[in-house]
């Protein structure tokens, strides 16, 4: 069956609007799909909308609200982005947690708009997509304005941490506690995620994840307040898959599947993920008993 639990659309650094995203759920035929934005719900609205519009025209194809959240990793790692699948985008605790993430966004993008000025670059004017900006809206403006071939060439010479230094713009943000932002999740009646366990380790991208490592942390965050992991990624080798699957199943966590699809800011990766509805059924049947609408 086809699903994807993580895409993001044009409210952060998706190229899709939210409502595009909801028809091409409901055309594909997909069980089941969640918007997942960086660190803001803006486009839930439209998506939900566009999702009971067309189960008004028959579609079958559930529509939830999500959203993707950078905290802390946990010492030894370099980079956890929480799902938090289901939620009520208004809830107050929520929606607190994601205006101090906006905030030290904001505070970042400064940081980020001085260093362009130190290498020369003094016209730089990135649009944002609603309140957020975000690093591929600065690598897009720099490929359209000439300073890079490509929107990835231009990531990869100005907005990594380990961009070139003569050219480097890179600068880190605020990143909530993990403690924080599980709370906020499920006071919003959502679960927790963790999303591409593969890139908990920058290591790990290139090479074959330590999962002894990984399951031992996986089980400490369980403990925490975790819920699931995305045991499929669209990025994983079909190994990676299976033996994430197999640590989610040993430590009761829910698992899921997304795609982390960006429309064309990220061309390579296409919407959706073929999985067997005994691999997604323990989460479909969880998030509909929490979020029955």
């Amino acid at each position: 069956m086809r699903v994807d639990l993580h895409v993001h659309s044009s409210a952060s650094d998706g190229t899709l609007a939210p409502k595009a995203l909801a028809e091409a759920g409901a055309s594909g035929g997909f069980a089941i799909m969640a918007i997942t934005d960086h660190d803001n719900t803006d486009g839930t609205a439209e998506f939900l909308s566009a999702g009971r519009s067309a189960a008004d025209g028959g579609c079958r194809t559930r529509f939830i609200a999500g959203v993707e959240i950078s905290i802390e990793p946990g010492i030894g790692f370099d980079r956890l982005h929480l799902l938090g699948l289901g939620i009520d985008p208004s809830n107050a605790e929520l929606r607190g947690l994601l205006r101090r993430i906006l905030v030290g966004r904001n505070e970042r993008n400064g940081r980020i708009f001085e260093n362009f000025r130190r290498i020369g670059i003094l016209d730089i004017a990135p649009e944002p997509h609603g309140e957020v900006l975000a690093r591929p809206h600065f690598a897009r403006w720099l490929f359209e304005h000439g300073y890079a071939p490509s929107v990835r060439v231009a990531f990869e010479k100005y907005m990594l941490e380990d961009s070139p230094p003569e050219t480097r713009c890179y600068e880190p943000r605020f990143r909530p506690s993990q403690e924080d932002a599980f709370r906020a999740v499920h006071a919003a009646g959502g679960l927790c995620v963790m999303a591409h366990p593969k890139f908990w380790r920058r290591s790990w991208k290139n090479s074959r994840p330590e999962y002894d490592v990984a399951e031992r942390e996986l089980s400490a965050l369980r403990e925490k307040g975790l819920d699931g992991l995305e045991a499929h990624y669209q990025a994983n080798a079909p190994g990676e898959n299976t033996m994430f699957e197999r640590i989610a199943d040993r430590l009761g966590l829910l698992k899921t599947a997304g795609s982390d699809f960006h429309g064309t800011n990220k061309p390579s990766i296409g919407l959706g993920m073929e999985v067997s509805e005994v691999f997604i059924a323990p989460f479909v049947e969880r998030v509909c008993a929490m979020s029955p609408s």
